[in-house]
């Protein structure tokens, strides 16, 4: 008799495990996750060196237009929900000079400018990160640049020359976007 006890008593604390530990499931939950990775990238690297510099008797030594589609490719723009461009200016030049980055929309008009402007070397290097989204400028100007123009501004003369090994002006950016997957 004990033995039988025993054995109810097992069964009915199992019981009791399996129906207390559970509960009813939710499928539905998959709705509610909202994934949102962030991406990394190089968007342009630019070098202009002080002979070329110098050769060019015009203030602007250089005006290049990028084409840019890939912020209007519709995975990006549907789905951007922020990001942050970051920039790096180094002159080495004897040169002080002005850059000017438009962004540019499929029209060309221009939906966002950013100025940067440096001494003649030496200097530090000029860092700027500018913010698009709820923390800063309208993404919607990311969402509709379809080409980006750089012109690069010589401030100073065009015959000086800098005593620092290969004397050049170096623009990089790089983006780091944030997108909803779900």
């Amino acid at each position: 008799m004990r033995k039988g006890v025993r054995i109810l008593l097992i069964v009915l604390v199992g019981l009791l495990l399996v129906t207390s530990c559970s509960e009813e499931q939710d499928f539905d939950q998959i709705n509610d996750l909202a994934i949102a990775p962030s991406y990394e990238t190089s968007i342009f690297y630019v070098k202009a060196q002080e002979p070329l510099i110098n050769s060019i008797e015009d203030l602007s030594f250089f005006t290049q237009e990028f084409n840019f589609d890939a912020f209007e490719e519709p995975f990006f723009a549907n789905r951007v929900l922020a990001g942050v461009l970051t920039y790096e200016l180094e002159n080495t030049t004897s040169k002080p000079i002005e850059i000017r980055l438009e962004f540019l929309d499929e029209n060309e008009n221009v939906l966002d400018t950013e100025v940067f402007s440096m001494d003649a070397a030496p200097t530090a290097i000029l860092q700027r990160e500018v913010a698009y989204g709820p923390s800063g400028k309208s993404i919607d100007i990311i969402k509709a640049t379809s080409e980006m123009r750089l012109t690069a501004i010589n401030l100073g003369d065009h015959s000086s020359e800098s005593t620092l090994q290969d004397p050049a002006i170096v623009l990089r950016s790089s983006a780091e976007f944030t997108l909803e997957l779900q």
